[in-house]
């Protein structure tokens, strides 16, 4: 379990990081859901944890849209309306990225920085997806799910899966395009 864990935890922040936009939010989602997986399904088999804790992390983030709500609302009905302190996260989505091994590195600092500016536009466009979009192109992409995998996790069809990623990946690619980069 703490190997799984341990291995998860990472991506997991990424995919609430890019759902919530708030590192202290994501970091808690990520926090309750591991607690979750170890406290109710710690004897299952590890073949059958990543689909478990995809979907903790998917129903712990709606919780926090959900209790985001309801606060929101009682915190305007009853007068307080103090607005939020609109600072800037310092949270930089690239330093947490964890090179894999066997990844191809840039060999030259040109191509570094290349890769960095790529990688942020990705971002941006990956943050700007619609939910459905972005959660299937994270699990197909990032979390590298198959299709049913992905149908399961999102509670969807796997055509839906399909579609899903046919837009995001046409938005990334449009996008991409517009910047002057291809594929």
């Amino acid at each position: 379990m703490n190997a799984f864990l341990a291995q998860s935890e990472r991506r997991a922040f990424k995919q609430a990081m890019f759902a919530v936009r708030n590192e202290d939010a994501a970091l808690d989602i990520v926090q309750d859901s591991m607690m979750k997986l170890s406290e109710k399904y710690a004897d299952k088999p590890a073949n059958e944890l990543p689909m478990l804790f995809t979907r903790i992390v998917q129903n712990t983030t709606l919780d926090y849209f959900r209790r985001t709500k309801v606060r929101n609302t009682w915190t305007t009905l009853l007068g307080d309306i103090s607005g939020r302190d609109g600072e800037d996260d310092d949270f930089d989505l690239l330093e947490a990225l964890e090179v894999e091994s066997g990844a191809q590195l840039a060999q030259s600092p040109q191509q570094a920085l290349e890769q960095t500016q790529t990688m942020t536009i990705i971002e941006e466009v990956i943050e700007k997806l619609p939910a459905r979009q972005r959660e299937a192109f994270l699990l197909r992409y990032w979390e590298e799910y198959d299709t049913a995998e992905t149908a399961t996790a999102m509670g969807c069809s796997e055509g839906s899966v399909k579609t899903h990623c046919s837009r995001a990946v046409a938005a990334l690619s449009k996008a991409l395009k517009l910047k002057g980069i291809s594929l």
